[in-house]
């Protein structure tokens, strides 16, 4: 035997003795966001390996000038999780890692947590590390199908197709479900359109739209119904008529508004007007009573003297409608007359003393 075979032998020996880690077929996972995943990492400890047992999982940075962040370890029979990306929803799938199983678990994965995660065991002298690549993908959701176009006879339209959520690339596929069969579609399968050209009522139907990516899909339902050519010239002509109508309805309710507004407002007006009271007509008793009372005074003023002018009137008499017309200017004409003592009495007349005079007028 060669040198070269026989140093090829001792290697092979001493990394049977040595710290191993077990090969897995994942190298690259990829799940959708909500999901739990295991990142597998198993060993095997040789007799020469007497140092402690630490194993360390960490999120390698994609830029080498930064550091990596640690998430879990084990050393000295303790377990230490550590970063808070991860808090509480990572673990160790064994209780006993030490035994050869440090693959970990993470619950509830999220876009955020995809990266490169490294796990490394190491029991002095030996040391073993591999990395595994995480994806998580949001799956295609709250997808929206609707009809772009006039959906008549000889005209153009697109069918659209779009996700609100869902993590790129996706893809959309147009079908159609039910109605007549239709001539070839052509529709872009990045963008969720679907073309129709010179539309028929071939086309006529329901058509399904599939949002796909790598962890799942989505998908949505629009109704295609091609009809004849509308009349649009009747249809405007008819918006212009029912317009004209609304107005000339809305004119005439105004004008009788107005109108009854104007007849309140007279009625209103009319209740407060102040009129001129018409003259009472004259009275010929009262008036006949008053020229009574009036000779009544004059005569009770009558001294001596003058008593006698009056003497011959005829008092007891109640003068006519022609008399008693004549203004207060005008007073009427009596005839004098002498009365007796007792008549005057009866008239009211005072009596009144009048001293005697001689001649020349010294009184007595």
């Amino acid at each position: 035997m060669g040198p070269f075979p026989c140093v090829l032998l001792a290697l092979c020996v001493a990394s049977a003795r040595a710290l191993q880690l077990l090969a897995t077929d994942q190298k690259t996972i990829v799940i959708p966001q909500g999901d739990k995943v295991v990142l597998s990492c198993k060993f095997i400890v040789g007799p020469e390996d007497t140092g402690t047992l630490d194993i360390e999982w960490s999120l390698v940075a994609p830029d080498t000038q930064q550091a990596d962040q640690y998430i879990i370890t084990y050393t000295g029979d303790k377990m230490y999780s550590i970063y808070e990306g991860l808090k509480d929803r990572v673990h160790f799938v064994s209780v006993e890692p030490q035994n050869g199983d440090a693959s970990i678990e993470i619950i509830n994965a999220k876009q955020a947590d995809s990266g490169t995660y490294q796990c490394k065991v190491k029991k002095v002298p030996g040391v073993q590390s591999q990395k595994t690549v995480l994806t998580v993908l949001v799956k295609p959701a709250k997808v929206n199908c609707f009809i772009d176009g006039p959906q008549e006879i000889g005209r153009d339209l697109s069918l659209k197709c779009q996700a609100k959520e869902g993590t790129a690339p996706l893809t959309y596929m147009w079908q159609k479900l039910s109605g007549s069969s239709s001539p070839v579609l052509q529709s872009d399968a990045t963008t969720g359109i679907l073309t129709v050209k010179n539309a028929s009522q071939d086309y006529s139907g329901t058509y399904r739209c599939l949002a796909t990516n790598r962890v799942g899909n989505d998908e949505c339902l629009v109704i295609l119904n091609v009809l004849p050519p509308s009349n649009v010239a009747g249809k405007i002509a008819g918006a212009i008529i029912g317009t004209l109508l609304g107005l000339a309805v809305l004119g005439l309710i105004i004008f009788c508004c107005c109108r009854k507004q104007k007849e309140k407002k007279y009625e209103k007006e009319v209740q407060h007007e102040i009129r001129e009271d018409v003259a009472p007509p004259k009275s010929r008793n009262s008036t006949a009573r008053s020229y009574i009372g009036s000779n009544h005074s004059s005569l009770g003023s009558l001294s001596p003297s003058n008593i006698e002018g009056y003497s011959k009137s005829p008092y007891n008499k109640v003068p006519s409608s022609e008399e008693y017309e004549h203004p207060p200017s005008q007073a009427p004409n009596f005839v004098s007359s002498k009365v007796a003592g007792p008549n005057l009495s009866r008239m009211g007349a005072i009596p009144v003393m009048i001293p005697a005079q001689n001649k020349d007028g010294s009184v007595v």
